[in-house]
């Protein structure tokens, strides 16, 4: 048997499966003994309606968010959500977090995106004593007042403090982070439940990130038992794996060449520190240029068979247990066959592969 624990991502309205076949892929996951099913958000559709979608049609499994963008939500309706799919699910809610980009922070939530990493460790602060309940809310802090002082942007000053008003099955609802940057990793480790890294590649991930991990480590007195390491990784076994590979590549060349700006691109910065860089800076110009085919063309098998499980049962077995011998907890699988029944056979197989 492989120690490795097993999560689904079910992916956005714009990209993933939707109604009938998403309730079989989110219940072949609960079948086969998947630990957590998680939903992303961007700007479309969010992750919160989705997951209350799931409740009522899951037993068992965690339903957890990969991620919430903190500029999306105030903390206070992040902490009213989580509490209430924790309440409604019977305590299976996971809270994931992460400050976005700066064209979505600031092109779509037209939040600012300055210190985006204390913002979210403000974030955290502020949802968790909401969850604590222990009296009404009173945070004072460089991005959130609570209650606003009269005057303070144009406030009244009839802002009265205020805890939540229905006790929450837990107050401590397990904190993720979706983080690939140093300092964005180093507070992960410092402060987080979990971790949920794109792109992980398990020959080299220590050597990337293991000294920011212990430095937030050390920050927090904590250590890697304290900290569940789950990255979402594409995967496919059998099938039609030549049209399985051009889904991950073309997800690749989106996140290296459109999931951020010329100045920064955080995908592009971490496969530059994985040797990849003249490949990151290639596929970032010719996709800005709009010369997608040829930015897709320029993503190298070498770099998806690093981060990705693609191939038949004995070479995603093998892969599989080389994440699970590096140290990571929890491997998210993201199916990337087209055909249904595909990515119903890869999920099933990926559980019967750990064993």
């Amino acid at each position: 048997m492989i120690e490795i624990k097993l999560g689904y991502l079910l992916v956005h309205l714009r990209s993933g499966p939707r109604g009938q076949q998403a309730i079989d892929e989110v219940h072949a996951a609960e079948s086969a003994g998947y630990d957590s099913v998680w939903v992303n958000e961007s700007y479309g559709s969010d992750a919160v309606s989705m997951l209350g979608w799931l409740t009522p049609q899951t037993s068992e499994i965690g339903l957890g968010a990969a991620i919430m963008p903190a500029p999306a939500r105030p903390p206070t309706a992040a902490a009213m959500a989580g509490a209430t799919l924790d309440a409604l699910s019977g305590g299976r809610f996971i809270f994931g977090f992460g400050p976005t980009g700066p064209q979505v922070s600031e092109g779509w939530y037209g939040v600012p995106y300055r210190k985006p990493w204390g913002r979210v460790r403000e974030y955290v602060e502020v949802v968790r004593e909401v969850l604590r309940r222990e009296g009404p809310l009173n945070h004072s802090g460089p991005n959130y007042t609570l209650p606003l002082p009269a005057g303070g942007s144009g406030a009244s000053g009839q802002g009265k403090a205020l805890k939540l008003n229905f006790h929450p099955v837990r107050k401590e609802i397990p904190v993720f982070l979706g983080a690939i940057g140093r300092k964005s990793v180093e507070l992960c480790a410092e402060i987080a439940d979990g971790w949920i890294p794109a792109y992980l590649d398990p020959a080299s991930w220590e050597s990337i990130w293991g000294e920011h991990l212990q430095a937030g480590f050390a920050r927090s007195g904590r250590g890697p038992g304290d900290l569940e390491v789950s990255p979402t990784v594409q995967v496919a076994i059998g099938g039609d794996l030549e049209t399985a590979r051009t889904g991950a590549r073309m997800r690749m060349t989106l996140y290296l060449g459109g999931m951020g700006s010329k100045r920064f691109n955080f995908y592009g910065e971490l496969a530059r520190r994985m040797g990849f860089g003249e490949v990151a800076d290639r596929v970032q110009e010719l996709f800005l240029e709009g010369r997608k085919e040829e930015a897709f063309n320029a993503v190298p098998d070498e770099l998806l068979d690093r981060v990705c499980l693609l191939g038949d049962e004995d070479q995603v077995g093998e892969g599989l247990a080389r994440y699970a011998a590096a140290g990571v907890d929890r491997l998210i699988a993201i199916p990337v066959h087209a055909d249904p029944a595909e990515r119903l056979g890869t999920i099933e197989r990926l559980a019967a592969l750990r064993g």
